[in-house]
C-alpha cells in the first residue's frame, strides 16, 4: 500500500497511527515534496469510484486563495486533474492507494472496512 500524507497535519498523523496499530505495512510518500503526478491522480480517481470533489482539499489554504470553489464547477475532469497535480497542498490527504481501492481522508470506519475486504 501507498500511504500519501502531509507530515504537519494531524489528521495524517492520525491516520499513521491508526496504520501501525493495525500492522499494515505501507510505503510512506510525503505529499509537499512528492506531489502526485496527473497521471497518478487520474488513475487514482477512475479507480477509486469517488466523485473527484473528493480528491480535493477543500480546507486548505491554497484551494482558498485560489479561489477555486467558484472555479470547480467550470472546469473540466482534466482541467480539475492538472491543477491538482501542480501542488499536492491541493489534493485530499491523506491517501491510502492499494491495487484494489484507493481512499481519501481518513475516516476510520471506512478505512477499516475497505481494507478488511481488500485482505
Amino acid at each position: 500500500m501507498l500511504f500519501i500524507c502531509y507530515p504537519k497535519c494531524k489528521t495524517c498523523q492520525k491516520a499513521q497511527k491508526w496504520l501501525d496499530q493495525k500492522g499494515i505495512c505501507y510505503e510512506l510518500r510525503d505529499i509537499k515534496k512528492d506531489n502526485p503526478t496527473a497521471e497518478e491522480l487520474r488513475s487514482w480517481y477512475h479507480k477509486s469510484g469517488l466523485p473527484l470533489k473528493r480528491f480535493w482539499n477543500t480546507s486548505g489554504i491554497q484551494y482558498k486563495a485560489l479561489g477555486l470553489k467558484d472555479r470547480i464547477p467550470d472546469m473540466d475532469e482534466e482541467e480539475q486533474i492538472c491543477l491538482l497535480s501542480t501542488d499536492g497542498m491541493l489534493v485530499k490527504r491523506p491517501l491510502l492507494i492499494d491495487e484494489k481501492f484507493v481512499l481519501t481522508g481518513f475516516k476510520e470506519g471506512e478505512w477499516e472496512g475497505t481494507i478488511q475486504l481488500a485482505l
